[in-house]
């Protein structure tokens, strides 16, 4: 199991219009929103370092977003 918790995930599924989610399938959009998390986190991060900060910003998740 992944870092975020199975009930929010869940619900995304569901609030897509879901009536029922097997397990299996919060399991696996987990794995896929921690990919895209961690993607957005390392290009986040490499923006900020590039603009000389220690810190990553909201705008700086916002820009590694737009560029994926």
């Amino acid at each position: 199991m992944g870092e975020l918790p199975m009930a929010p995930v869940g619900r995304l599924i569901k609030n897509a219009g879901a009536q029922r989610v097997s397990m299996d399938a919060e399991e696996a959009l987990d794995k896929a929103l921690e990919q895209w998390a961690e993607e957005v986190s390392l290009q986040a991060v490499k923006l900020a370092k590039h603009a000389g900060r220690k810190t990553v910003k909201a705008s700086d998740i916002e820009m590694a977003v737009k560029n994926m």
